[in-house]
């Protein structure tokens, strides 16, 4: 990687990628309530944060650059390649594009934003109706637009690991724990007892694998 070429201080890339996966999450999204818009902001800090280190300024390696350089000293841990941190400190040597870091986040990245969009179509159609939203994506977890966001933001972790967004990683992990939990609030205050049974069959986050959905 020693003829890599630095790629940073491109500011106009900054805005332009995040414009880009801040939209499309909201096309997904499309966030109606004041809940909704605090979580929607919570993922636009983080595709902001990110998007500034891997095309702005390199914070992460600029604090690491004395461990980095003393532990891998063949690498140019300032051109762009090297800001996928996983392949080069798992030793992968070739394309990081193509690196096996960068290929699973695709999938965890690609399936949050599938999974957003696909709960946001049932919910709006329940809503609608005025009734308790069931089928598709909640009828294997309660909050699958927020589990969507996380596994978006996961997928973006392993592709471009940075000190900023591994610290809000957590913290907004927990913020949408307590959204979720506020919504149940709501929605029980709503639907009563309904609400109560679709809780006790149906887990908040993770699927039961092997059983069918409620």
């Amino acid at each position: 990687m020693e003829n890599s070429i630095p790629a940073y201080g491109l500011w106009s890339l900054v805005v332009l990628n995040s414009a880009i996966f801040i939209l499309f999450a909201f096309s997904f999204f499309k966030p109606q309530t004041k809940r909704d818009w605090r979580s929607f902001g919570a993922f636009s800090a983080f595709i902001i944060a990110l998007f500034t280190e891997m095309y702005g300024f390199p914070l992460t390696i600029y604090l690491l650059s004395g461990w980095l350089q003393s532990r891998y000293p063949g690498v140019d841990w300032f051109s762009h390649d090297a800001g996928h941190l996983l392949e080069e400190l798992f030793g992968w040597r070739g394309n990081p594009h193509f690196g096996p870091f960068h290929l699973l986040s695709f999938a965890f990245i690609g399936g949050g934003f599938i999974l957003i969009a696909s709960a946001w179509k049932t919910l709006y159609v329940a809503q609608r109706d005025g009734r308790l939203a069931t089928k598709g994506a909640y009828a294997w977890i309660r909050h699958p637009q927020y589990l969507g966001f996380i596994l978006v933001m996961f997928g973006f972790l392993l592709q471009w690991p940075t000190l900023l967004t591994l610290l809000m990683f957590p913290v907004l992990v927990i913020m949408y724990v307590r959204l979720a939990r506020a919504e149940e609030r709501d929605a029980i205050a709503t639907f009563g007892a309904d609400y109560e049974t679709y809780k006790r069959r149906v887990p908040r986050f993770i699927p039961r694998l092997g059983r069918t959905p409620a």
